[in-house]
């Protein structure tokens, strides 16, 4: 499954992390910052490509010129629901960064999602727009998205999950080959009932405790 747009985490403190997330026994509290934090070490090697500009920048001991982040800088783009617990992630590296949202739920009968909201930052298109979900099951959710923000103007989009599946991200690369796909560990297989095995169970239920 190697891909040049796919970055499959490696890192011992997101493994780390990740594990803990796992566990049942995980509680409300630990869970959402658990997440927060994996989405903020993903974020630091899904960012390293921002564009950079040379500032004059005045030091205690002399001018100097200096790099800033160029452009517009960044848009997150959280998949309602359980895309929010990764968002706080990534501002902290970004704080500036715009925030949309995008809702999708998933059908209990067919497993495929059914969009009722989107609202972007303008201008999308002058962004580098992450995409966050902390799960890539099936890869329906993550596919419609990317493709309502691409019939926004969207042009440069990462997409980002703590988990995936096999199936979903063979999905989601050979729905959008132009994307970077970041995923912070590939499970064994989805089940009959379209969950992510291992997995760590509904994310969205465990992050906002309604289970």
């Amino acid at each position: 499954m190697a891909d040049k747009n796919v970055f499959i985490n490696s890192h011992p403190l997101v493994q780390h992390k990740i594990s803990m997330l796992r566990d049942k026994g995980t509680g409300t509290n630990e869970f959402r910052k658990l997440v927060e934090e994996i989405g903020m070490l993903m974020g630091y090697d899904a960012l390293s490509d921002l564009p950079l500009k040379e500032i004059e920048v005045e030091t205690p001991i002399e001018k100097c010129m200096t790099p800033v982040i160029a452009g517009r800088k960044l848009a997150v783009v959280p998949i309602l629901r359980a895309g929010l617990g990764m968002v706080s992630g990534i501002l902290a590296l970004t704080p500036t960064a715009k925030v949309g949202h995008i809702g999708l739920y998933r059908d209990p009968e067919t497993h495929e999602p059914v969009e009722y909201y989107c609202k972007l930052p303008n201008p999308i298109e002058e962004r580098t727009i992450v995409v966050t979900d902390p799960m890539l099951a099936t890869g329906g959710s993550a596919c419609d998205a990317i493709r309502m923000i691409k019939e926004h103007g969207g042009i440069k989009i990462k997409f980002m999950c703590i988990i995936a599946a096999p199936e979903g991200l063979e999905r989601l690369k050979t729905s959008h080959p132009d994307i970077q796909i970041y995923v912070g560990h590939l499970d064994r297989c989805l089940n009959e009932h379209a969950y992510i095995m291992p997995g760590l169970g509904d994310a969205g239920d465990r992050i906002f405790g309604t289970i």
